[in-house]
């Protein structure tokens, strides 16, 4: 690997057209005066502003910067160090994870070796510390707003039961972290990525205040604040959001985005009117978890086959399906990801855009702007694609472009509700689509659902009985196989499950497959003859996973139809 070029910060800046040559001379001779780090003084001297020169020096020494500004910092990172040191050596905790040992810690001097050690000696030597760039401006207010103040959410909770709470002040982001209300909505948030939620409900009743978050697929209540906290809370999430906080009879959406436990995480917001109130859901898009390589995502050696013979065909369409949630976005943007280089052009039509990715154009629909999904593959034809993405195919106009853009040598991915993947087929002939335009134009169909995963720390074996053995597909007097029930344990907050993964069904088709359809042939004889070819369905891949101990049939059967499997036993 060749050593990074050494970059002068007086010659980038000048080089960035940031200051001028007069500039860096005047900055240049007060350092010498002042003997202070160059970047300071041209911030002192009101040349840049302080988050000019974080990305500058951040660029200049290839390491990541942080706006401190959009950061929630976790209260437990916090309470490691005394507000003295923090000060003393510009340091400012971000986020720990106790588990792994690994701290973010937000720096003015990234090489201050002996501010590190010092942390380390505290966290012990295995302590893994990543180190983000931030101004010494921004660290030194930064540890004035959030040292000194309860930043969990008991603490909180117990603070908004015995102070006073000024309400003008939620509105504003003058001297917020002095109101407990603001800390308590931002501690909800960092609670909420900190367990895996993948959705935040603020929920109004009559006389309390539900929240619960969506984890693992499932709801589950958190806690249960007293009503007088609703309006102020619901003004709060508001105006992180951009949303008008007068309006509380139309439904508003809105977005927030912050700095995480050194990563960004986006927030969607959507407010909408109930008996009780302003009911809030905030869908969490974490960018660390957005996108992952088709190795990570768990196809059998057959379906991973069959899938990179399905993406290595030039034109046609991919359809990914399943119900609301099961993580079809997500396997969406990792077949882009997959692909995605310099030498195509992909773009996308979403409602909405879930997560950037680089070097992909996205857009998003806009009713407003009389442009749905429709209207925006019409456009993205004009703009000479090699690759389209779109979102969803709700209605058969949308199924038309879409298999015309397939028609006119472009790969085209999508998503369709259907409950497998032989089923798409059926729902896009329900739609209006012609067998004929069907057959030759789609390349193959992902069926997929998501389940939870075992707790490793304390699933329970077991013998399944001879029902469970039938469904998993095991001999009647076979030998004796086993696998594993959730319990509950303090790692998996007592669930038993912990995490999830996509079961999935990969179908491609074939000429065989396109005279069936052409041909009318029914479901079932599309599925049969599919399995001849090796198909393998959802139960049989969720089966597979219950084998292999990293899930359960009770599970497994939340979202697939094991039943189907004993009667045709």
């Amino acid at each position: 690997m060749e050593p990074r070029p050494k970059v002068m910060l007086g010659e980038l800046l000048v080089g960035k057209g940031v200051v001028s040559q007069d500039q860096l001379r005047i900055a240049l001779t007060e350092q010498k005066r002042q003997d202070k780090p160059l970047g300071r003084v041209f911030v002192e001297m009101g040349f840049v502003t302080e988050g000019v020169m974080r990305d500058m020096l951040g660029e200049a020494l290839g390491q990541q910067s942080v706006d401190l500004s959009k950061v929630v910092v976790d209260g437990e990172a916090v309470k490691l160090v005394s507000k003295e040191f923090a000060k003393r050596v510009r340091m400012l905790p971000i986020s720990y994870d106790k588990v792994g040992n690994r701290l973010v810690v937000a720096m003015s001097n990234i090489f201050d070796v002996v501010a590190l050690d010092q942390m380390r000696s505290l966290l012990g030597d295995e302590c893994k510390i990543t180190t983000l760039l931030a101004g010494d401006v921004e660290i030194d207010a930064a540890i004035d707003q959030f040292f000194g103040f309860e930043l969990s959410v008991d603490g909180i909770l117990r603070e908004l039961e015995t102070g006073e709470i000024d309400r003008v002040s939620l509105a504003s982001y003058s001297n917020e972290y002095s109101q407990p209300l603001v800390r308590l909505v931002d501690a909800m948030l960092s609670d909420a990525v900190k367990r895996g939620a993948s959705d935040i409900h603020i929920e109004p009743e009559e006389r309390f205040l539900r929240i619960r978050y969506r984890i693992d697929g499932v709801m589950r209540q958190i806690r249960s604040l007293h009503s007088k906290y609703q309006s102020m809370i619901t003004v709060r999430v508001k105006v992180m959001a951009g949303l008008n906080i007068a309006e509380t009879r139309v439904p508003q959406d809105g977005h927030v985005s912050l700095q995480l436990f050194g990563r960004p995480v986006d927030f969607r917001v959507s407010c909408m009117a109930t008996t009780f109130g302003e009911n809030i859901v905030l869908r969490i898009l974490d960018r660390q978890k957005g996108v992952l390589s088709l190795d990570d995502m768990d196809f059998t050696e057959d379906s991973l086959a069959n899938l990179k013979l399905m993406m290595a065909r030039p034109e046609g369409i991919i359809l990914v399906t399943g119900p609301t949630g099961s993580g079809k976005t997500t396997t969406l943007y990792s077949l882009l990801d997959a692909i995605n280089s310099e030498h195509i052009n992909i773009m996308t039509l979403e409602d909405p855009v879930e997560y950037p990715m680089t070097q992909i154009r996205q857009s998003q629909v806009n009713p407003l702007a009389k442009m749905g999904f429709a209207e925006g593959v019409r456009a993205m034809l004009r703009q000479d694609p090699d690759v389209i993405l779109v979102g969803e195919i709700r209605d058969r106009e949308t199924a038309e472009m879409a298999m015309r853009a397939a028609m006119t040598g472009h790969q085209v991915y999508s998503t369709v509700h259907a409950n497998s993947a032989v089923k798409a087929v059926s729902r896009l002939l329900d739609i209006g689509i012609p067998r004929e335009l069907l057959a030759g134009n789609i390349i193959g169909v992902l069926g997929q659902r998501l389940i939870r995963r075992l707790c490793i720390q304390c699933r329970q074996p077991y013998a399944p009985n001879a029902v469970e053995r039938r469904m998993l597909g095991l001999e009647r007097e076979g030998p004796v196989v086993m696998v594993f029930r959730h319990v509950g344990c303090p790692s998996c907050d007592y669930q038993g499950y912990k995490g999830r993964q996509a079961i999935l069904e990969v179908l491609r088709f074939d000429e065989e497959l396109d005279d069936m359809i052409v041909h009318a042939a029914s479901f079932r004889d599309l599925e049969r003859a599919a399995r001849k070819k090796g198909f393998q369905s959802l139960a049989d891949d969720g089966v597979r996973c219950v084998l292999d101990g990293r899930t359960n049939i009770s599970e497994v059967s939340r979202v697939v139809d094991l039943t189907q499997r004993i009667r045709q036993g």
